[in-house]
Protein backbone atom coordinates (compact mmCIF):
# COMPACT_ATOMS: atom_id res chain seq x y z
CA UNK A 1 0.00 0.00 0.00
CA UNK A 2 2.59 2.79 0.93
CA UNK A 3 4.64 1.54 -2.43
CA UNK A 4 1.67 2.32 -4.02
CA UNK A 5 0.80 5.65 -2.61
CA UNK A 6 4.76 6.32 -2.95
CA UNK A 7 4.29 5.94 -6.73
CA UNK A 8 1.29 8.02 -7.11
CA UNK A 9 3.37 10.65 -5.23
CA UNK A 10 6.08 10.46 -7.38
CA UNK A 11 4.18 9.91 -10.57
CA UNK A 12 1.95 13.48 -9.63
CA UNK A 13 5.24 15.13 -8.72
CA UNK A 14 6.42 14.95 -12.23
CA UNK A 15 3.20 16.10 -13.59
CA UNK A 16 3.61 18.64 -11.40
CA UNK A 17 7.37 19.41 -13.14
CA UNK A 18 6.08 19.49 -16.24
CA UNK A 19 3.44 21.73 -15.66
CA UNK A 20 5.88 24.20 -14.34
CA UNK A 21 7.94 23.96 -17.58
CA UNK A 22 5.07 24.94 -19.44
CA UNK A 23 4.36 27.83 -16.84
CA UNK A 24 7.73 29.42 -16.78
CA UNK A 25 8.21 28.61 -20.33
CA UNK A 26 8.33 32.63 -21.36
CA UNK A 27 11.12 32.66 -18.46
CA UNK A 28 13.25 29.64 -18.81
CA UNK A 29 13.13 29.79 -22.74
CA UNK A 30 13.69 31.81 -25.90
CA UNK A 31 11.12 31.44 -27.92
CA UNK A 32 9.87 34.20 -30.39
CA UNK A 33 6.94 32.28 -31.58
CA UNK A 34 5.33 31.77 -28.18
CA UNK A 35 3.69 35.17 -29.07
CA UNK A 36 3.31 34.53 -33.05
CA UNK A 37 1.09 31.73 -32.33
CA UNK A 38 -0.69 32.89 -29.47
CA UNK A 39 -2.25 35.78 -31.99
CA UNK A 40 -3.45 35.91 -35.13
CA UNK A 41 -0.76 33.98 -37.21
CA UNK A 42 -2.40 33.00 -40.46
CA UNK A 43 -2.66 36.98 -40.88
CA UNK A 44 1.09 37.66 -39.89
CA UNK A 45 4.82 37.28 -41.49
CA UNK A 46 6.76 34.69 -39.33
CA UNK A 47 8.56 36.62 -36.43
CA UNK A 48 12.62 37.31 -36.84
CA UNK A 49 14.87 34.81 -34.76
CA UNK A 50 18.34 33.65 -33.55
CA UNK A 51 18.70 30.31 -35.71
CA UNK A 52 21.19 29.33 -33.20
CA UNK A 53 19.71 30.52 -29.68
CA UNK A 54 16.26 29.03 -30.82
CA UNK A 55 17.84 26.01 -31.41
CA UNK A 56 19.71 25.74 -27.96
CA UNK A 57 16.37 26.47 -26.41
CA UNK A 58 14.29 24.10 -28.41
CA UNK A 59 17.04 21.68 -27.11
CA UNK A 60 16.85 22.83 -23.42
CA UNK A 61 13.02 22.80 -23.44
CA UNK A 62 12.79 19.76 -25.22
CA UNK A 63 15.59 17.51 -23.29
CA UNK A 64 14.10 18.94 -19.64
CA UNK A 65 10.73 17.67 -21.13
CA UNK A 66 12.22 14.39 -22.03
CA UNK A 67 13.58 13.89 -18.97
CA UNK A 68 10.80 14.38 -16.89
CA UNK A 69 8.54 12.17 -19.36
CA UNK A 70 11.62 9.29 -18.88
CA UNK A 71 11.02 9.50 -15.17
CA UNK A 72 7.36 9.07 -15.44
CA UNK A 73 7.61 6.38 -17.37
CA UNK A 74 10.47 4.80 -15.06
CA UNK A 75 7.94 5.59 -11.89
CA UNK A 76 5.05 3.87 -13.71
CA UNK A 77 6.83 0.53 -15.10
CA UNK A 78 10.16 0.40 -13.10
CA UNK A 79 11.43 -1.31 -16.34
CA UNK A 80 15.17 -0.01 -17.41
CA UNK A 81 15.26 -1.31 -21.56
CA UNK A 82 11.64 0.43 -21.71
CA UNK A 83 13.27 3.89 -20.73
CA UNK A 84 16.38 2.88 -22.85
CA UNK A 85 13.99 2.34 -25.61
CA UNK A 86 11.77 5.85 -25.28
CA UNK A 87 14.97 7.60 -24.90
CA UNK A 88 16.34 6.20 -27.95
CA UNK A 89 12.35 7.12 -29.76
CA UNK A 90 13.18 10.85 -27.95
CA UNK A 91 16.24 11.34 -29.49
CA UNK A 92 15.06 9.94 -32.87
CA UNK A 93 12.07 12.27 -32.75
CA UNK A 94 14.09 15.37 -31.63
CA UNK A 95 16.39 15.52 -35.01
CA UNK A 96 13.52 14.67 -37.18
CA UNK A 97 10.83 16.94 -35.74
CA UNK A 98 13.81 19.76 -35.70
CA UNK A 99 14.90 18.93 -38.96
CA UNK A 100 11.32 19.03 -40.31
CA UNK A 101 10.80 22.54 -38.06
CA UNK A 102 12.97 24.02 -40.56
CA UNK A 103 12.50 22.87 -43.38
CA UNK A 104 9.02 24.42 -43.04
CA UNK A 105 10.49 27.71 -41.97
CA UNK A 106 12.84 27.87 -44.91
CA UNK A 107 10.44 26.34 -47.55
CA UNK A 108 7.35 27.60 -46.84
CA UNK A 109 7.36 30.31 -44.68
CA UNK A 110 4.43 31.89 -43.08
CA UNK A 111 2.45 29.89 -46.30
CA UNK A 112 1.88 27.15 -44.15
CA UNK A 113 1.41 28.18 -40.42
CA UNK A 114 -0.48 25.04 -39.21
CA UNK A 115 2.31 22.34 -39.99
CA UNK A 116 4.99 24.65 -38.40
CA UNK A 117 2.69 25.41 -35.48
CA UNK A 118 2.10 21.58 -35.17
CA UNK A 119 5.79 20.49 -35.38
CA UNK A 120 6.73 22.94 -33.26
CA UNK A 121 4.51 21.31 -30.93
CA UNK A 122 5.86 18.03 -30.63
CA UNK A 123 9.50 20.01 -29.60
CA UNK A 124 8.19 21.81 -27.18
CA UNK A 125 5.13 19.75 -25.39
CA UNK A 126 5.48 16.60 -23.84
CA UNK A 127 3.40 14.78 -26.22
CA UNK A 128 5.37 12.11 -26.25
CA UNK A 129 4.78 11.01 -22.91
CA UNK A 130 0.79 10.64 -23.55
CA UNK A 131 1.93 8.17 -26.58
CA UNK A 132 4.52 6.15 -24.25
CA UNK A 133 2.51 5.25 -21.37
CA UNK A 134 -0.97 3.89 -22.98
CA UNK A 135 1.79 2.42 -25.88
CA UNK A 136 3.97 0.80 -22.83
CA UNK A 137 1.02 -0.32 -20.64
CA UNK A 138 -0.74 -2.10 -23.67
CA UNK A 139 2.27 -3.70 -24.48
CA UNK A 140 3.02 -4.88 -20.75
CA UNK A 141 -0.73 -6.22 -20.69
CA UNK A 142 -0.44 -8.20 -23.41
CA UNK A 143 2.66 -9.86 -22.82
Amino acid sequence: MLNKILKLVFALGLVFCLVLVRYYENVLFYDPFLDYFKGDFNQMPLPEFDVFRLILNLLFRYGLNMIISLGLIYVIFKDYMMIQFSFFLYLVAFFVLLILFFLVINYYGSDNNFLLFYVRRFLIQPIFVLLFIPAFYFQKRHS
